[in-house]
């Protein structure tokens, strides 16, 4: 796959996370609590996600080309949409951005890219679904069944468009304008779960104790960029000392770096964990909203 050490890193945490909803999933499928195939369903989307960000499902143009802002800058790595491009080609010429703050509003724009590689799966397995449902000839009441699940898939696929296009009217506004010295987060992630908590339907006692917890979340964020580029600095230092043939110094760089591997390892899981279960409360919040 040719993929970095970050990469590989966040591979596992997606792998991992993975496996553990497939064991919950089998669990509930022996209690009987899958009967509409929904979850069973979800999980093979979330893995087509993982294979398709990956490079792993068999097309070339796929894998998204690893960028590594540390060793390469901002330059290695496409956004596959003439409206992204033009924006980020606007930002980088204005002069409104420090060397770190393009950095972050990179990490904004791949954020940004990856809900639309995420909708589309998502989209394209609706579909599907749609043409498998309309030759259907008999109804019954499985295909009402059936019907309520293509309900729950076009309501995610409202809430991700919803996301999409609040997303792209930040990047739009941040572009132009440069970064808002009061803004109140700064990781992509974070600010996309605060802009959909203030639409959903959360008190203002909840909402408060949200933003705190958005707090803690992008702290957990920033902590797991820190290893991250530590890890990719010392695979950097371990490739240049395999070729010198000094033993002691390659001994104590591969137990420098797997203990970085792990660590990373352990807080991508974390962060995706947590992103997951946020994520599920405000998707509640938005869809009390509709009712």
């Amino acid at each position: 796959l040719h993929l970095s050490a970050v990469k590989l890193a966040e591979l596992h945490s997606d792998l991992k996370i993975q496996e553990k909803d497939e064991l919950s999933w089998k669990k509930l499928k022996a209690e009987g609590l899958d009967e509409d195939g929904e979850k069973e369903a979800k999980l093979r989307r979330n893995l087509n996600v993982i294979m398709t960000k990956y490079g792993m499902n068999g097309k070339k143009d796929s894998q998204l080309v690893d960028t590594n802002y540390i060793k390469d800058g901002t330059e290695s790595d496409t956004l596959d949409d003439p409206r992204l491009e033009k924006l980020w080609s606007k930002a980088k010429t204005s002069g409104k951005f420090s060397d770190e703050e393009l950095d972050k509003l990179w990490r904004e724009f791949k954020h940004h890219k990856e809900k639309i590689r995420e909708y589309n799966i998502l989209l394209e397995t609706v579909s599907r679904t749609e043409d498998i449902h309309k030759n259907v000839i008999n109804p019954s009441e499985e295909n009402l069944v059936k019907e309520e699940i293509l309900h729950n898939k076009h309501r995610e696929l409202k809430d991700k468009l919803r996301s999409i296009n609040q997303g792209f009217e930040r990047l739009r506004k941040v572009s132009h304008q440069g970064y808002d010295a009061t803004s109140e987060f700064e990781e992509p992630r974070v600010i996309d779960l605060w802009d959909m908590a203030k639409s959903a339907n959360f008190t203002e006692k909840e909402l408060e104790s949200f933003r705190e917890e958005l707090k803690h979340f992008e702290a957990k964020i920033e902590k797991h960029h820190h290893y991250q580029k530590q890890l990719e600095i010392s695979h950097q230092k371990l490739k240049h000392v395999e070729g010198t043939g000094d033993k002691d110094h390659l001994n104590r760089n591969k137990e420098k770096y797997a203990m970085l591997e792990e660590k990373t390892k352990e807080l991508g899981y974390k962060v995706k964990k947590h992103l997951q279960d946020l994520s599920s409360r405000i998707s509640q919040g938005l869809q009390h909203n509709e009712l």
